[in-house]
């Protein structure tokens, strides 16, 4: 039996069906992070710049080492060095969810409180104005905020932060240890199709991710806490939050069932090819110094590949290209969001399935291209021009295809003043349950609309006012406001339409819905394109360096992608982000999340960015 197992993990086959299952599990959880980002947002109260930090952070983990790793190389036990990072990415993928567990349940809108639920205020159950005591000073909801100062917006984000970064490191020996041991015992004929296998998986991952996302997000976050008709939300309202810890859990028990082989495969095995197994084994230069004269020599080889223009004005516009990458990738499931009215679940299906396989597919073709037409330098420049320019031809549109701000009463447009028919209702500040009202006017809450009743459909359908209030307004919302399933109206607002207006719970936005799909084509288009040009922009890197600098020149330019592209980029998109608010949402005196965009600035300043 001893023998057999041997004989199971001798072979490199088996190591290679290993390790894209190992990279699969590990990607699943990058894109997963990214399809759930705009959710942990909303849960946790944070603004888009500091979301996108934390969706760059395991970047940095994996900087700093990566060097130092490059100059490990076969010092060490690969298998087992990929198997404890393997570990270790299973264990920061739990601290990941373990946030979910040590908060308390997620209160929504008027019930925000976290731990003690006897600290609401009674009357906020259902929203309405109250007229009573018209003196008293309004109240508000940061009552009991020493008891809701708790770890629920205080220590999370030091904790996902901790668990990024472990992701980080933990992810450093997986991709170059596990593609020189492959090439090492590989034979000549098959290392390529090896190679190409995780390169493939390598691209796989992510989607897997939004796609894990789409579906998990329509869970409620809570409910494992609670019963199924205690949540009174739908996917479609503002306030939704889905079970984003759940696929951190799936992802970890897949990382801990795929390190286990590691610590099976022998530090070398027997080559595919007996008769390469001399010409696998030539030293490396690397190891024949030590780590102090490695590190003297590495300013002196750095500048002597950055000497070369052509490498590096390549690597110039492929960190350019990357930078757009990482800020798109972060937060273009939440521009769908926002945008186009649609739900996290959707916007995941249209990064995940359409996407990132269109971006798969261009890369392919690009290397197809070379291949055929056997490319030189110049002909792979003259693609990758010529795939750039594609690509901003269809991306520049995308400037145009967006929905409008709905007007919110006090909010957008800017120049709009609260309506003060609701002066009298003792509306509490900093609440948030919208409603739109019979007249098209969206309300931050019923009270804010002067509402003082409210009717509830018995049977869960949506009631005769919600109808009337969708024939009244275009058609696109008309549609989303039907399907909405209400078991609430609010009647006798004064503020809507004058007295006697009425509201339904929900949004008035999303009235741009025929817009949705001509964006989803040019997105596509802009992906396909843009790849085009990956595989002859490494042409040309690999074709225009010494042979002694190769590994280094592909080393460099991957660093060069983390510094300058995805560390600072998804940190700057967020930024960029975030100048589009409106109205930031405000826990305990202090700024959380963003309620309101202004979506002309937040389509404009974004796409624009990229374009810079």
């Amino acid at each position: 039996m001893e023998a057999r197992s041997r004989n199971v993990f001798g072979t490199v086959k088996v190591f290679v069906a290993c390790h894209s299952v190992l990279q699969l599990s590990q990607l699943l959880v990058s894109g997963y992070m990214k399809s759930s980002i705009s959710t942990i947002e909303r849960r946790y109260g944070l603004s888009s710049q500091k979301s996108g930090l934390l969706a760059a952070f395991n970047e940095v983990g994996n900087t700093l080492l990566i060097v130092l790793v490059s100059f490990l190389g076969s010092r060490v036990h690969r298998p087992r060095a990929i198997g404890c990072g393997a570990l270790l990415a299973c264990l920061a993928s739990l601290l990941m969810a373990l946030p979910h567990f040590l908060s308390g349940p997620y209160r929504y809108g008027e019930r925000r409180y976290h731990g003690d639920d006897r600290a609401a205020p009674a009357w906020n159950g259902s929203g309405l104005c109250r007229r009573e005591n018209v003196a008293a000073e309004a109240p508000s909801s940061n009552g009991s905020c020493g008891e809701r100062g708790s770890f629920a917006h205080e220590g999370v984000y030091p904790l996902l932060l901790f668990a990024q970064l472990l992701l980080g490191v933990a992810s450093v020996p997986m991709q170059p240890f596990g593609i020189s041991y492959i090439d090492d015992h590989a034979s000549r004929k098959n290392s390529p199709l090896y190679l190409g296998i995780l390169l493939a998986v390598t691209a796989v991952g992510p989607a897997f991710g939004f796609l894990g996302g789409a579906f998990l997000l329509r869970f409620y976050v809570d409910f494992d806490k609670m019963a199924a008709d205690e949540a009174q939300l739908d996917r479609g309202d503002l306030r939704w939050v889905g079970a984003w810890w759940l696929g951190f859990l799936v992802a970890s028990c897949l990382l801990f069932a795929a390190a286990l082989p590691y610590f099976f495969f022998p530090r070398s095995m027997v080559p595919e090819e007996e008769s390469e197994a001399d010409q696998k084994r030539q030293p490396d230069v690397f190891q024949e110094v030590g780590l102090l004269h490695f590190l003297k020599s590495f300013p002196a080889m750095l500048c002597r590949t950055l000497r070369s223009p052509v490498y590096l004005l390549v690597v110039l516009a492929q960190v350019n290209l990357a930078a757009m990458v990482a800020g798109l990738a972060t937060f273009m499931a939440k521009f769908i969001e926002k945008q186009f009215g649609q739900t996290a679940d959707f916007s995941n299906v249209m990064i995940g399935g359409v996407s990132i396989p269109l971006a798969v597919l261009g890369t392919v073709s690009g290397g197809v291209l070379v291949r055929r037409r056997a490319l030189g330098v110049g002909g792979a420049s003259k693609l990758c021009a010529a795939a750039i320019l594609l690509s901003l031809c269809c991306a520049f549109p995308l400037i145009l295809l967006g929905c409008p701000t709905q007007t919110v009463d006090g909010v957008f447009p800017p120049r709009r003043a609260a309506a003060r028919c609701a002066s009298t209702c003792r509306c509490a500040r900093d609440l948030f349950r919208p409603v739109c009202g019979s007249d098209g006017v969206e309300f931050t809450f019923p009270c804010h609309a002067g509402c003082v009743a409210m009717e509830t459909d018995g049977a869960n359908k949506v009631t005769v006012r919600t109808r009337l209030l969708a024939l009244a307004l275009s058609s696109p919302l008309r549609e989303k406001t039907l399907a909405r399933v209400s078991t609430q109206n609010f009647t006798e607002c004064d503020c809507v339409g004058g007295a006697g207006g009425w509201a339904a719970p929900g949004t008035c936005g999303g009235r741009c819905g025929h817009l949705l799909w001509p964006f989803v084509v040019l997105m596509a288009a802009t992906c396909l394109t843009a790849s085009l040009c990956q595989t002859p922009s490494f042409v040309i890197i690999l074709r225009t360096v010494s042979a002694q600098d190769k590994s280094l020149a592909v080393g460099i330019q991957y660093m060069l992608f983390r510094v300058l592209a995805f560390m600072p980029c998804p940190v700057l998109y967020g930024f960029v982000i975030d100048s589009a608010c409106v109205l930031w949402d405000r826990e305990c005196g202090k700024q959380t999340s963003c309620l309101y965009y202004d979506l002309d600035g937040f389509r404009h300043r974004p796409v624009s960015f990229q374009q810079t």
